[in-house]
């Protein structure tokens, strides 16, 4: 066994000392760091791949809008049967959305309505099965989704009151509201979308609008939309069908969201590694009790001409066992509550804890997604700065003088 490990392991026996309790002190530091960065790092990775699965469910993957001073694109139905054949395009839709007025009763509520082709509802929007009625857009009917539903307190089968935009850009029109029957309610999962999103049949959105021809967007689903080389050759192809139009993926249309994504994410992994620092500061406050405690033990060994190095070396081996004991009892921890956080969520909940709650996120359950990179990426941090942690003491240590050791 090399001599620095074999002293650094003499001294890390436990001897009831007030240098064992801050070892133990500095393993659970390094511990409880190491498994709150990596839990943290998994849930917002979580989130971040939730929050693209939902986009890529509910929204388009790619939208086509006009570059004219209107919105109104003509001959949507021939251009959305022309980037349907594009290769790698599923599906694509025109349709008019607007922020329009439904109210119940005295009840208001603002949501974007969407005038869709009942045909392509299913393949451009993700939202599952209705929870209540159908899909069944003919008529002066609309669907809505269930938190929009439960705010204007209506069921399937109730009628709305429906006011246009129009009625109030209008000037030399008058656009009376209309009523319209509730014939489905359904659920995407997602607060955000089922609170804020309502159907309706083209026709009927273009009558709601006073338009005769024409739509506001054509909507694109693609087989790979995360696939970003594939997406932006789609998006050339559909520029060359469409020149007078702009195309826009969703990465650019939520690039908002990604993009506080991924600052909440690094900006708290930092803040969090703060702790996993302090606790290397006990690391290194254990060694430099522990070169006061040996001072003449040093200076012994100095004096029977062990070398600077291997002093050095069994200070540092010292303090990295430290921060390995700590970072795989973290690393384990974290697996740990990773693969029962959905249980802990509901276990706190049970006693009125709210971590977790729908109102404010939007999502039905707590997502992780443990990434190896991330990993790695915490093991390293931790061990450059266990290292530098380590050095330092063992430098003052190894620097001691043989005569004035020995004297101590």
């Amino acid at each position: 066994m090399p001599f620095s490990l074999f002293l650094a392991l003499k001294y890390l026996k436990p001897k009831r000392s007030v240098t064992s309790v801050i070892t133990c002190v500095s393993v659970i530091g390094v511990f409880l760091g190491v498994a709150v960065v990596i839990i943290v790092r998994a849930v917002m990775t979580g989130f971040g791949d939730l929050w693209e699965e939902k986009i890529l469910d509910f929204k388009p993957h790619v939208t086509v809008r006009s570059k004219g001073p209107g919105p109104v694109i003509r001959g949507g139905e021939g251009l959305a049967k022309q980037i349907a054949a594009v290769p790698g395009v599923v599906a694509a839709s025109p349709e008019i959305n607007t922020p329009v007025m439904l109210q119940r009763r005295g009840i208001v509520s603002t949501p974007i309505l969407i005038g869709v082709d009942p045909d392509c509802i299913r393949n451009v929007y993700k939202i599952g099965n209705p929870v209540a009625g159908e899909f069944d857009l003919e008529g002066d009917s609309v669907v809505l989704g269930v938190d929009l539903a439960r705010t204007l307190r209506v069921f399937v089968g109730d009628e709305v009151t429906i006011y246009s935009p129009k009625t109030l850009a209008a000037r030399d029109e008058i656009y009376l509201p209309l009523k319209w029957r509730v014939t489905g309610i359904y659920s995407s999962g997602q607060r955000d979308y089922d609170a804020h999103f309502a159907f309706c049949s083209l026709p009927n959105a273009r009558d709601l609008m006073g338009m005769e021809e024409g739509v506001f967007v054509l909507n694109v689903k693609t087989a790979e939309p995360a696939n970003a080389p594939v997406l932006d050759a789609i998006c050339e192809q559909i520029n060359g069908i469409a020149p007078t139009c702009r195309v826009e993926t969703w990465r650019q249309a939520d690039r908002e969201i990604f993009n506080a994504l991924a600052v909440e994410k690094n900006m708290t992994a930092i803040l969090l590694l703060l702790v996993t620092v302090v606790a290397l500061f006990c690391v290194m406050n254990t060694l430099l009790v522990l070169t006061v405690q040996k001072t003449s033990e040093v200076g012994l060994l100095k004096a029977l001409g062990f070398s600077k190095l291997k002093i050095m070396g069994a200070f540092v081996v010292h303090g990295l066992v430290q921060v390995t004991a700590g970072t795989v009892l973290g690393l384990v921890a974290a697996y740990a509550v990773l693969r029962n956080l959905q249980n802990i969520v509901d276990l706190l909940a049970r006693f009125g804890v709210q971590v977790f709650p729908k109102a404010v996120y939007g999502l039905d359950a707590i997502p992780y997604r443990l990434v190896a990179a991330d990993v790695i990426w915490v093991v390293v941090i931790v061990y450059f700065f266990g290292l530098l942690a380590s050095l330092i003491p063992a430098f003052l240590a190894a620097s001691k003088n043989p005569v004035e050791a020995l004297k101590g």
